[in-house]
């Protein structure tokens, strides 16, 4: 097992106080990074110095700082949550990087995803997409016995993957398009291959793509990369299903 050492490192960070305030990198020298923290961590005590030199710190996002709740994206050395598949940038670690290397720290860059402050973006673009239709709401009683509605496995195990999606993000900064379909289908799939989800089916993913739209994100014009950075490992194939939703609830509505 290799011992952790000390790295030093220049970062060069966008700083932007706020959505209309024009932004800038600013470079910072940091030593004294052991190859055991996490890169939150380093951002950490990147923070803890220059609140002592009473400077003010960068702002990013965290929460559960364990890959579950999305909350920590934003873009390293020019891909969503670096270098690694699979991981989000709280899951990154500094063993990652060489001695030496200079790292540049970006905020998600999407017109529906405006800058709050420096490496913090406003994502409550999701929030309205969901809003608009990602969730059950006819009543259906108590919880049925186990087994009691039969879902095949095949189709379980597909909407359980799509469930996955934790919403960071990645997926519309990876876009060159920042077209946020991966998300949507994810929560739209996720439904639609559930009996719990066929009562509103065709409202539900008619309603999530219109706001999607409104929201100002691109379209999709097939590259793939949303799914080459997308954390939990949400599949293109999500996509090609909310399609084929969307085309069945047009001709459904239609009749």
């Amino acid at each position: 097992m290799s011992k952790s050492k000390n790295l030093r490192l220049k970062l060069k960070v966008w700083r932007q106080a706020g959505p209309n305030e024009s932004g800038r990198f600013e470079t910072y020298d940091i030593d004294a990074v052991s190859t055991d923290m996490s890169f939150l961590e380093m951002l950490d005590v990147l923070n803890e110095r220059l609140t002592a030199e009473g400077k003010d710190p960068v702002a990013f996002e965290s929460d559960c700082r364990e890959g579950i709740c999305g909350t920590c994206g934003f873009m390293i050395d020019g891909q969503p949550h670096g270098p690694d598949l699979e991981t989000t940038a709280c899951q990154l670690y500094m063993r990652r990087f060489e001695d030496g290397s200079t790292i540049t720290l970006e905020p998600w860059r999407a017109k529906a995803f405006p800058v709050i402050k420096d490496l913090a973006v406003d994502r409550t673009a999701f929030d309205r997409i969901i809003s608009a239709g990602g969730y059950n709401s006819v009543n259906a009683g108590n919880a049925p016995d186990g087994n009691a509605v039969l879902v095949p496995k095949v189709e379980a195990d597909k909407a359980m993957d799509a469930a996955a999606c934790i919403g960071c993000g990645a997926c519309v900064a990876a876009c060159k398009n920042a077209s946020a379909l991966l998300f949507t289908s994810a929560k739209v799939a996720h439904f639609a291959y559930l009996p719990q989800g066929q009562p509103e089916r065709e409202r539900r993913v008619m309603r999530m793509v219109a706001q999607m739209d409104e929201e100002g994100f691109g379209s999709c014009t097939n590259t793939y990369e949303c799914e080459a950075a997308c954390p939990a490992g949400i599949k293109f194939e999500n996509i090609v299903k909310l399609r084929r939703e969307l085309v069945r609830a047009s001709v459904k509505t239609r009749d």
